[in-house]
């Protein structure tokens, strides 16, 4: 069990969905933590250090100890800080857990990422229905439930953090529908449920920035419009 006592440090930046995640398990598991933002056009001798492979953020650092890759981060946290747990405690369920956090990864980041910053039209229109077709699963996934786990915040929906927030607003300065309510009522059910958690809201960063900064984004690729 870790002390109240340790040096905790995450390196992230404020638009960032990966960075987003690491705050939430934090703030669920109330840990004492220092953030450091990055500049990622004159990345800190820090960052290059604890993240040589990557050199990207998040970069978790606990006692002097450097982490990357948000999903390796959540389940760090996860078995050190024991109390508000994030994996089911069934290895079965811990293995879901595992595959659609990872799921969410490979199939939904991406594909919605080139929805909307892709140039190609035919690539963005492949991506479009890769992007679909990745969220209706999720749909059968979330069935009835209240989160992905159940009736608490888990890993699943940490790494959804994506979907939730990033997702509407990427769609919106693209004119996209990728993520609606009529397409995906179970879905869109748990996004609202999910942002409107008190832990949530506190660890999401202001949405106006950030919707300035992707829509500067998607202006330079296309022009302004």
């Amino acid at each position: 069990m870790a002390s109240s006592q340790e040096e905790v440090t995450l390196l992230g930046a404020t638009g960032s969905p990966f960075v987003c995640r690491v705050h939430i398990a934090l703030k669920l598991k109330g840990v004492e933590y220092k953030y450091v933002e990055e500049n990622l056009r004159n990345k800190s001798e820090l960052l290059l250090k604890s993240n040589p492979v990557h050199k990207k953020v998040p970069v978790f650092i606990h006692n002097e100890k450097p982490i990357a890759e948000s999903l390796v981060i959540v389940e760090y946290i996860d078995e050190t800080w024991k109390n508000n747990p994030i994996l089911p405690s069934d290895p079965y369920q811990r293995a879901l857990a595992r595959f659609w956090s990872k799921f969410i990864d490979d199939k939904v980041f991406g594909a919605a990422w080139k929805s909307v910053f892709t140039a190609d039209e035919k690539e963005r229109e492949k991506n479009v229905e890769e992007a679909i077709e990745a969220l209706q699963f999720l749909e059968n996934e979330i069935k009835d439930k209240k989160f992905f786990g159940g009736e608490e915040i888990g890993l699943v929906d940490i790494a959804a953090v994506y979907i939730a927030f990033w997702v509407p607003m990427v769609q919106e300065i693209a004119g996209l529908e990728l993520f609606t309510s009529e397409k995906f009522p179970k879905l869109h059910n748990w996004s609202q449920e999910f942002l409107n958690h008190p832990i949530v809201k506190e660890s999401l960063p202001p949405r106006d920035p950030v919707f300035s900064f992707f829509k500067g984004l998607y202006e330079s690729l296309f022009g302004s419009k």
